[in-house]
């Protein structure tokens, strides 16, 4: 909502020498948001002119340019010695003898641009003819301003070259724009920010003055006819509930608006139309309350207000043909021909036009639900429906009409018509019992019973502190018509607050108790995500919806539990109806979706939560908000929700290591992903076996790896993607995965790892070479020699796997490097070659195993 301070000064009054800052700043202390600041920033000269030659050229690249001699009064003689200015201008849309916007040289345009004279498209052109969003009057760069267009040819008459165009156009008006959110939809009107501004200042007495406080005619029988017809009301709220009807005739349709609203209009954000048009929309502007304005002459003579029929049709002021719906409430002209769709948007069959003189002024109060179900239906977010889905005083509605009334009659010549519609179904607000206590207790704040009381009066509501059921603590309150919003205490505690100053709210920073701080479950998934993250991993989020055709991509076996997924019942995309099973099944889309975009060495991971309901679910139940769910629904509650174990998946492509000077690069593979769990593993001091699985989808039956605790319970799998799986999901040959159970890393993390001390002896290192057969794995080599080892054992690593001509048939050589240390001396070199000895006699015993 755009707020002009010249017109805010009407209804509030504003602190001496006030700037737009200052207003915006006001406003926020009431809770408003600040969205922007127009106008002010201009400095001069900016004038009329008049386009006395102009000469268009297209230049090479097709567009056309003008060079224009342009009277500017005694504003730029100097500049060039007394002729007229030359300005080249780019628009195409004036001729010769209109009056337009000249800014010359010196002056200082929104934004801190500077006008200078300057040579363009081969020419000198001594400052610029001025389109709207160049000055902030508006936001159209189609062309520039001609002002017989924009203040009329009546208006633009009295106009002579030269003079001020900042006073003409109020640009030196600033406006404050503020963001109004749905809870405050009276702050759509200046009625409604004067008062928040009046608020801020303390609520002085007569410092609001009521723009809707005017006399209003009672309704009679001379009035057109209206009748509400609503068959089927939303939630048992009709569509409409207030309708006031106001006929004017006798508008003459030459009469043009005045300057003065026309700029208000432009400064609020809005293009002047037409006289009827534009009343509406100030007198909507003014006090909140949206008006229709419907040429009586194509009337019948009667307005029903009533439900859309099946395959009923309306085409609406912008042209477009749309099929209504049943919940649609429409205007119609007896009854049969739609006319608008209340509070969104009327149609083409009665607008005004250029020779309307007859005009019908609606002012009614409709259904907010009603009105943005429609709105939305159609996809027509308008000014009136706004101020409709947000709540619109349903007492107003009189004064607006009444308003706009006035208006009419007195610039546009015409006369009211003794007849008054007011068919009024409103019902008055309900009083609230309210302890006077509870704002303080909510807020934190001692405010006192006087001071309680003050501020909701101040806010209009009506507060009797002797009516039935009143005590020292508690009063009747009944909220003002404008504010729908206001329903129980802790409403009202929030305006308290918000009108008393919510800067005088302390700010106390809680002191947290003994024993509170993070769980030993989030201790440990912070360290594997930065684990993972020091390992050089990238952390992603993706959504858990997955599609139903993924199963199959990933070769799951048909009585693979992971095929076992819940289906959504209300899903945000119908191609992704399931949640995941597995963290892999949603992290594939992100890793597909950078290397699409040219990242093709991608190294990613993702902590999540995995749904596997293991078999059907229950129903479950919807309990009371009342009270705490007893056992028997808690448990029919969680039998109907999914086990969500969390897990850890790893996706990586291309080079793990890249190529540069130093040397070739290293593309990633299945002894990476095995790494990654191995230093989350570590990182949470947690031992784990790692051992060859062939047969676990969807990895690759001869490089992927079953990664589980001592004790043999599976913690995931790792290694490289099955090529069919790769082929299917469109990913990169050889893209290597790995996916673990967090839950489990933490159960086995909850014992306390005792430290162990270090040797500061020297280590003894030897090395051994071992055939094995070409099926033996490596883990179960090293695991043998460090069984046979014993305790000087530091490490084995694994640094040379060998098959070639020196190596037979079926057999492969394994190179391990043994580190022995002891604590409390020197390792003499027969100690060491006797621990070797025994470690290469367990492994032979283990695995077959002959020393090379």
């Amino acid at each position: 909502m755009r707020t002009p301070l010249s017109w805010l000064a009407e209804y509030t009054d504003l602190a001496p020498g006030a700037r737009g800052a200052d207003v915006a700043a006001s406003l926020v202390r009431v809770g408003l948001e600040e969205e922007d600041l127009h106008g002010g920033d201009i400095t001069g000269p900016l004038v009329v002119g008049r386009v006395l030659e102009l000469e268009e050229q297209v230049q090479k690249n097709g567009k056309p340019i003008r060079y224009c001699v342009v009277d500017v009064g005694q504003n730029g003689q100097m500049l060039t010695e007394g002729r007229h200015q030359e300005i080249v201008c780019g628009a195409v849309n004036f001729e010769v003898g209109d009056l337009v916007v000249v800014v010359l040289p010196g002056a200082v345009l929104p934004g801190g641009f500077e006008i200078s004279a300057r040579k363009t498209y081969g020419r000198m052109s001594n400052g610029m003819i001025c389109a709207e969003d160049e000055i902030g009057l508006g936001h159209d760069h189609e062309g520039i301003i001609v002002l017989s267009r924009l203040l009329g040819e009546d208006r633009a008459a009295t106009l002579s070259p030269g003079d001020d165009a900042i006073a003409l156009l109020g640009l030196a008006d600033e406006t404050v724009e503020t963001n109004v959110t749905p809870d405050r939809g009276y702050c759509f009107s200046l009625r409604g920010l004067a008062r928040e501004y009046w608020h801020a200042q303390g609520s002085p007495e007569g410092g609001f003055r009521d723009p809707a406080d005017v006399a209003t005619p009672e309704a009679n029988s001379d009035g057109y006819t209206v009748e509400l017809k609503d068959d089927s009301p939303i939630d048992g709220n009709e569509g409409c509930d207030r309708y006031v009807a106001r006929i004017v005739r006798g508008i003459d349709p030459t009469r043009q608006t005045p300057a003065w609203m026309g700029r208000r209009l432009t400064q609020a954000g809005m293009r002047p139309i037409s006289l009827a048009v534009d009343v509406t929309n100030y007198v909507m502007l003014a006090v909140g309350q949206p008006l229709h304005a419907f040429d009586v002459d194509r009337l019948s003579g009667s307005v029903v207000v009533r439900r859309a029929r099946g395959g009923e049709k309306l085409t609406t002021l912008d042209d477009v043909e749309r099929t209504l719906h049943l919940d649609d409430l429409l205007i119609t002209d007896g009854g049969e021909l739609p006319l608008a769709i209340a509070g969104v948007m009327g149609g083409a069959s009665s607008e005004v036009s250029d020779t309307t003189t007859d005009v019908l002024i609606e002012a009614a109060h409709f259904d907010p639900t009603t009105v943005a179900r429609s709105s939305r239906r159609h996809r027509l977010i308008t000014e009136a429906s706004k101020r409709f889905e947000r709540g619109v005083d349903p007492k107003v509605t009189a004064a607006a009409a009444q308003l706009a009334v006035d208006l009419l009659v007195e610039h546009g010549g015409g006369t009211a018509d003794d007849g008054v519609t007011d068919v009024d179904r409103t019902t008055d607000r309900v009083a609230y019992r309210l302890d006077v206590t509870e704002p303080a207790r909510i807020v934190g704040v001692d405010y006192s019973r006087e001071r309680v009381v003050g501020i909701l009066r101040d806010l209009g509501c009506a507060v009797d502190e002797h009516a039935a059921g009143s005590d020292d603590l508690h009063v009747l309150v009944t909220p003002p018509s404008w504010r729908p919003d206001l329903v129980d205490a802790p409403d009202y505690a929030e305006e308290v607050a918000r009108i008393d100053g919510y800067n005088n709210i302390p700010s106390i920073t809680p002191t947290p108790t003994e024993g509170r701080g993070l769980t030993h479950a989030q201790r440990a998934r912070r360290v594997v995500a930065d684990a993972l993250a020091g390992a050089g991993l990238t952390e992603v989020l993706s959504y858990p919806f997955v599609g139903e055709g993924l199963a199959d991509q990933l070769m799951l076996p048909a009585d693979d539990d992971r095929r076992q997924a819940v289906r959504l019942a209300n899903p945000l995309s119908e191609e992704r109806p399931l949640l995941r099973t597995s963290i892999l099944a949603s992290l594939v889309d992100t890793l597909r979706r950078n290397v699409a975009r040219g990242q093709k060495d991608v190294a990613i991971y993702e902590l999540g939560l995995v749904f596997r309901p293991g078999g059907p679910l229950g129903t479950a139940p919807i309990p009371s908000v009342a009270a705490r769910p007893d056992a028997e629904t808690l448990e029919r509650l969680y039998a109907a929700v999914p086990a969500q174990p969390r897990r850890a998946g790893i996706l990586a492509t291309g080079q793990a290591e890249p190529a540069g000077w130093w040397g070739p690069g290293r593309a990633a593979d299945w002894s990476d992903m095995v790494a990654a769990v191995q230093t989350v593993a570590a990182a949470l001091a947690v031992p784990i076996v790692v051992a060859n699985d062939a047969g676990h989808a969807p990895w690759h039956p001869g490089r992927c790896a079953r990664i589980s605790l001592p004790d043999g319970t599976l913690l995931g799998h790792a290694g490289e993607l099955h090529p069919k799986v790769l082929a299917a999901l469109e990913l990169p040959e050889r893209t290597v995965a790995a996916e673990i159970d967090v839950d489990v890393l933490v159960a086995a993390s909850v014992e306390p790892v005792q430290a162990r001390p270090f040797s500061t002896f020297p280590p003894a290192l030897t090395d051994v070479a071992l055939l094995v057969g070409a099926d033996v794995a490596a883990a179960d080599v090293e695991a043998a020699l460090r069984s046979g080892a014993g305790e000087a054992l530091e490490s084995v690593a694994l640094f040379d796997v060998y098959e070639g001509e020196h190596v037979e048939a079926g057999r492969k050589s394994l190179a391990y490097r043994l580190t022995f240390r002891a604590p409390d001396r020197t390792l003499t070199t027969d100690e060491v070659n006797g621990f070797r000895d025994a470690a290469v006699a367990a492994a032979a015993s283990a695995t077959g195993a002959v020393q090379r």
